[in-house]
């Protein structure tokens, strides 16, 4: 998770009375975060295209894709940089919304989940193949069924 007004990155560790109890990736320190500080989950982060958002994890996996499951560029690497490879992974991203403090925030959270071993690249064909299985599974279900009221009804 991130905190605004907090750097970093952050886990979720329990529910408190007055907030949240989190603990920080970088120097395992404990924090109440209020409930009136604005956490975001990163499954809930996403940046702006031209058409649509795209989520925070699919940037993610397309550096992982490129850079082989290692660390990233440095988010404190030159800007002309970090933004040329950030349109590499995102070429219709909105230059008007997605500010530079934006790309390096994806850049710095990629290399800190990374180093920490954080982050669940799940292979798009598997996932693919999870849903194609789900639907057949479903699918099938519904052959069942009417199988069965056919039965029934004779």
């Amino acid at each position: 998770m991130s905190i605004s007004g907090k750097g970093g990155l952050f886990k979720f560790i329990a529910q408190a009375r007055n907030g949240i109890v989190v603990e920080s990736l970088e120097d395992k320190k404990r924090h109440v975060a209020p409930a009136t500080a604005r956490v975001s989950s990163l499954e809930d982060i996403a940046i702006f295209t031209e058409d649509e958002e795209v989520p925070l994890a699919d940037i993610f996996y397309s550096i992982h894709e490129r850079t082989e499951g290692k660390q990233s560029l440095s988010h404190k690497a030159d800007v002309s940089e970090l933004k040329s490879l950030f349109e590499e992974l995102v070429p219709d991203y909105d230059e008007d919304r997605v500010y530079v403090s934006d790309i390096k925030k994806v850049f710095q959270w990629y290399n800190a989940l990374q180093s920490h071993g954080l982050l669940e690249v799940i292979e798009k064909e598997e996932e693919a193949e999870e849903e194609d299985s789900t639907e057949t599974s479903a699918e099938k279900a519904n052959e069942d069924s009417d199988t069965a009221l056919e039965e029934d009804t004779k």
